[in-house]
């Protein structure tokens, strides 16, 4: 049996979907503790995450909201710096997804090109996809306010006569 890494899981079975799928997740203190340690917070005070999954003609459509009392440390001063998030998203997915081969066999995509995510073993996993919506909405420079970064002075370069000249003033002194 292997150990399931995710700091959060909630998998779904597709033919568990049906016509629709509604879940709301809340992490006890457990899970959020190791969602925290997993996205580098101080603490995850709460986290909600509401899904609703539905069937479309290529594959499903996950909604859903996640909203969060977040603790990150601030990038300058390692500060606590507490923040709220409340985020709506939507995700596509695809059972397998086709990747374009021109005829010399390399892959064509536009850049433009928006690919859905994937659906890997039948499941939808509803708790990895709340991590990484939590994920997507902290700020990746977290800044307290009047925060300010000063470059510390650059080092002298001491010549080697002045080196020498130091030896000679400290033997005659």
């Amino acid at each position: 049996m292997t150990e399931n890494k995710l700091p959060y899981s909630e998998p779904v079975r597709l033919h568990q979907i049906g016509t629709s799928l509604s879940r709301s997740l809340e992490p006890d203190a457990a899970q959020r503790a190791r969602i925290a340690k997993a996205l580098d917070l101080v603490s995850l005070e709460n986290f909600t995450a509401d899904l609703n999954v539905v069937p479309t003609v290529s594959g499903w459509r996950m909604t859903g909201r996640v909203i969060a009392d977040v603790v990150q440390a601030c990038g300058l001063t390692l500060e606590p710096l507490p923040s709220h998030i409340d985020r709506d998203f939507t995700v596509n997915l695809v059972e397998k997804l086709e990747v374009p081969v021109n005829e010399d066999g390399e892959i064509d995509i536009e850049l433009d090109d928006e690919f859905p995510d994937e659906v890997e073993e039948g499941k939808i996993d509803l708790g990895q996809y709340a991590v990484e919506q939590l994920f997507l909405s902290l700020d990746p420079f977290p800044r307290k306010e009047g925060a300010v970064f000063e470059q510390p002075p650059e080092p002298v370069e001491i010549s080697p006569f002045a080196a020498l000249q130091a030896l000679k003033d400290k033997s005659q002194g």
